[in-house]
């Protein structure tokens, strides 16, 4: 589901309800794009790995060989616009973190359900995320801290996504949402508690896939959907650690299906977000499915990247909508 519909997907506020910020709609777009950027960088540095250009700038940095800009080669040239973009994403996230800082009191920005927490957040590990770019340059792939640095990637995209929505509508507590619940329905915090745990459930299995394709796992375990034709494969503790994140991946599958069956009776912003999930899961399966088949090739590496990028931020949309609809309703 795209990022500006879901970030309409709220219904207007009832009457009485505090006016939402005209500023918020400019923050809105702007979270949008940081998005959107962020979800491209992430593949971009899953094709710098594909490709082995990690070291294409040798163990310098922030420079490159040495050089600002560096005599190419295609691994150079691959790493050094990495590098490039990455440090271009300081201009959107800082101007999100200034508009949120001189708003920071007005209805919408602060608060469990504002953006300045997210924004916060979001910057603060973009501190995080340099230092950790550099360590690993320093440490020359370390499969550690190239996992971890994956990892903090997709947390910051988590974090202006959920900006993003809740820029989108009015604040929580509003009455806004309650509505499609009824009186049985405000007492089922069901929809957000499943929504919350397939996000939780995501982030473990993009974890466990970064250190399956950063420990050299990824080839280890053939066939499909069995390991080497095994529900319990032998081999050393890499099979295992690829064994492992396909496990996870087939249980966030069936919790998804499940609780998208499930929430048939939820909002419709909050039914939309699911079905969305389902629909981004069930394409990642059968990318997953003919990477492994086809001996990964490198295109399907980064078809199975980008995919699976859409799915972490399918969940995170999920589990933000169904939690400030249960919220509303709980207020209602």
């Amino acid at each position: 589901m795209p990022l500006h519909t879901v970030a309409r997907a709220e219904q207007p506020p009832p009457a009485g309800a505090p006016p939402a910020d005209p500023g918020l709609r400019g923050f809105r777009r702007l979270a949008i794009f940081t998005a959107i950027y962020i979800y491209l960088l992430i593949v971009f540095g899953g094709t710098v790995r594909i490709t082995g250009s990690g070291m294409g700038c040798g163990d310098d940095w922030p420079l490159c060989n040495g050089q600002l800009i560096p005599t190419m080669s295609l691994e150079t040239f691959i790493e050094w616009m990495h590098r490039l973009l990455a440090a271009g994403l300081i201009f959107p996230l800082a101007a999100l973190a200034v508009h949120v800082f001189r708003r920071r009191a007005r209805p919408g920005y602060a608060g469990p359900g504002g953006v300045v927490r997210p924004i916060a957040l979001s910057f603060a590990l973009l501190a995080v995320q340099v230092m950790l770019g550099a360590i690993t340059v320093w440490l020359e792939l370390s499969a550690a801290v190239t996992a971890l640095h994956f990892v903090t990637a997709a947390t910051i995209l988590a974090c202006v996504v959920v900006a993003a929505i809740r820029a989108g509508a009015p604040a929580a507590g509003t009455g806004v949402g309650a509505a499609g619940y009824g009186v049985a329905g405000a007492a089922r915090p069901r929809f957000a508690t499943a929504a919350l745990f397939a996000a939780a459930l995501g982030f473990l299995v993009i974890g466990m896939g970064a250190v399956t394709a950063n420990t050299g796992a990824a080839p280890l375990c053939t066939g499909f959907p069995l390991c080497n034709g095994q529900v319990v494969p032998e081999g050393g503790p890499l099979v295992h650690v690829h064994w492992t994140h396909r496990l996870l991946a087939y249980l966030l599958a069936l919790h998804v299906v499940g609780s998208a069956i499930r929430a048939r009776v939820a909002p419709p912003a909050v039914r939309k977000a699911a079905f969305a999930a389902v629909a981004a899961v069930a394409m990642q399966i059968v990318v997953a499915a003919a990477l492994v088949l086809e001996r990964l090739p490198r295109w399907l590496q980064a078809l199975h990247l980008a995919v699976g990028a859409a799915v972490w931020v399918s969940l995170v949309v999920w589990a933000t909508i169904a939690r400030r609809h249960d919220r509303a309703a709980r207020a209602a």
